[in-house]
């Protein structure tokens, strides 16, 4: 009998994220799911992730605080303007003020090393074909870039015990 496959899910408590979750539950993952409180103008999502992952019956959820308020530079943290319902013509005009700078690679850095810990290969990632089309770091690009970097960041990577692979199961989903 084979041992269950684990994952880190990156949980925010939204419709993608949580989708994502049901994805990796569906292909018999054992799933721990994780969650940032960091400085979103929104905590009812921190709330939402706590009843997702208990719902869907994850191993552990951990919800980590880091307070990207600090660094700035998104209308999510800062007191700038959440601009509402923004057109298809105007998503290809540059980066919106809702990016978080480099809001993905923290937090795959911190499921990486939840990964590494749990002896898990395996890391999801809910970014779709809407996200990438704005936001950098969910362009899949950068998924196979960071997925590149990862496996010569982790010490059982290297020692050839564990290849992480991170899946973005809706990155080509509208």
């Amino acid at each position: 009998m084979s041992k269950q496959k684990k994952a880190v899910v990156l949980l925010s408590g939204g419709l993608d994220s949580t989708t994502t979750l049901a994805v990796a539950k569906h292909e018999g993952y054992e799933c721990y799911a994780m969650t940032f409180r960091y400085g979103q103008r929104h905590g009812v999502e921190i709330e939402c992730a706590r009843n997702i992952a208990q719902q869907m019956g994850v191993k552990e959820h951990l919800i980590i605080d880091i307070d990207l308020r600090l660094i700035g530079g998104s209308a999510l943290t800062d007191n700038l303007e959440v601009p509402k319902g923004r057109k298809p013509e105007e998503i290809k005009e540059g980066i919106p003020v809702t990016y978080v700078p480099a809001r993905n690679t923290i937090f795959l850095s911190f499921a990486l090393g939840w990964a590494e810990v749990l002896e898990c290969e395996d890391i999801f990632i809910g970014v779709n074909a809407l996200d990438y089309s704005g936001y950098p770091d969910c362009r899949p690009e950068y998924i196979e870039a960071y997925q590149r970097m990862a496996n010569l960041a982790i010490r059982a990577a290297v020692e050839g015990k564990q290849h992480i692979t991170i899946h973005t199961p809706l990155i080509h989903k509208t």
